[in-house]
């Protein structure tokens, strides 16, 4: 046989094996409700459709996954969500964060920090921890008592160096192991009872839906430069 013959035998076996492999492969994603990037919402940061995505695609139902919230609070300003997901222990809720470097931090402090070019450049970021809880007292205030986890998910090229004083509830992972905190808070809490899940599933839908509305971001983007103050400095 030819050299010339070979390849072609060569190139026509993996064409067969990519055909099931992509076959295969779009079976498991309409299985698990896969959403082709097209159709998935276009807001939000790529991190955060990341996990989204990521969640769809370890088997968690689309009408359980809920993406860039806003929820209305009493003095008229919004608070944003990344993620969130209904499980039959509470409701998860993931903070998103896209860094490089290595990050280190505490449960207790107003700050973390990011370290880059081997500690030459330092960086500070408000305590990602302290973010999702005051999201987390808006659900609340929302939907009275009940259980909520708190995830911590980090993207990017970054190494979580020294994370320290987490507290109950609250988890801080890297992307690649989102599913596995999510097993372990699923598989280690006790089941609750939802009194009023159709009602918790309504108000969800609705914040997720005020995410899409242009004129609701421009007003929190606004709310946030007031908050820090940014449309109070002249150059």
């Amino acid at each position: 046989m030819s050299s010339t013959e070979i390849l072609f035998f060569v190139i026509i076996g993996i064409a067969i094996i990519y055909v099931k492999y992509r076959g295969k492969r779009r079976q498991t994603r309409q299985k698990f409700g896969y959403v082709p990037p097209s159709k998935q919402p276009d807001r939000g940061t790529w991190s955060e459709l990341a996990l989204q995505q990521k969640l769809l695609e370890c088997g968690y139902k689309k009408e359980s996954i809920f993406h860039d919230l806003y929820l209305e609070k009493q003095d008229g300003t919004f608070a944003q969500i990344d993620n969130l997901l209904i499980t039959e222990v509470g409701i998860i809720v993931f903070e998103v964060k896209d860094y490089g470097g290595w990050i280190f931090g505490s449960g207790n402090q107003a700050q973390w920090t990011q370290v880059m070019a081997y500690g030459k450049n330092k960086f500070r970021f408000q305590n990602p921890i302290r973010q999702n809880n005051s999201k987390i007292k808006e659900l609340t205030q929302l939907f009275g008592s009940m259980p909520f986890y708190s995830v911590i998910v980090f993207y990017g090229d970054c190494i979580l160096k020294e994370i320290n004083f987490v507290p109950e509830n609250v988890y801080v992972v890297k992307w690649n192991r989102v599913k596995e905190v999510v097993d372990t808070i699923i598989r280690t809490q006790p089941l609750y009872h939802y009194p009023k899940y159709d009602y918790v599933k309504t108000k969800l839908k609705i914040a997720q839906e005020k995410g899409a509305c242009s004129k609701i971001q421009n007003k929190h983007i606004e709310n946030i430069n007031d908050m820090l103050g940014k449309n109070r400095v002249f150059e």
